[in-house]
């Protein structure tokens, strides 16, 4: 309570200048506190952030997970601007037309399992794959042209 009174002292008298060493003590304080906050915070979200190693400027690169290409010499191919109605079975029909297809895919949304408008597929045989991709591109089919390449494998 003696403390509070001595405070309380600083704000009666006609001398301010004490009053004003405090305030600008307090004030000091406060910014330095908040500078110190600032930096711990920031850089642990740097740190957290970016996932990935540091480059040459020291600064964070984007770390990429890569799966292999598949070790068999098969390829992906990735099929893009599907028609929301395309099905797994006519995706399919379609690239049977130029090999034999391992597997085809569409990629839905998991919430309403609707065509997200793309897909995958998997075929054994380089050529015949380089075959359907170049006879598929821009290809019509239910209304939409089809954009085909090989899949990057990025995750």
């Amino acid at each position: 309570m003696e403390n509070m009174d001595n405070i309380a002292m600083l704000f009666k008298g006609d001398d301010l200048v004490p009053t004003l060493i405090v305030a600008a003590a307090a004030f000091l304080v406060g910014i330095i506190l908040g500078v110190i906050v600032a930096k711990i915070f920031s850089s642990s979200k740097k740190s957290n952030a970016n996932f990935g190693k540091k480059n040459v400027k020291g600064e964070f690169q984007k770390f990429e997970k890569r799966h292999p290409a598949p070790a068999d010499g098969s390829i992906e191919i990735y099929v893009g601007n599907l028609s929301y109605d395309l099905t797994e079975d006519i995706l399919r029909k379609e690239f049977e037309a130029y090999g034999k297809v391992n597997s085809a895919r569409i990629i839905t949304n998991r919430y309403n399992n609707k065509s997200k408008g793309f897909g995958f597929v998997h075929m054994p045989n380089k050529d015949e794959a380089a075959a359907a991709v170049k006879a598929l591109s821009d290809k019509e089919i239910l209304g939409r042209k089809l954009k085909c390449n090989e899949a990057k494998n990025v995750i």
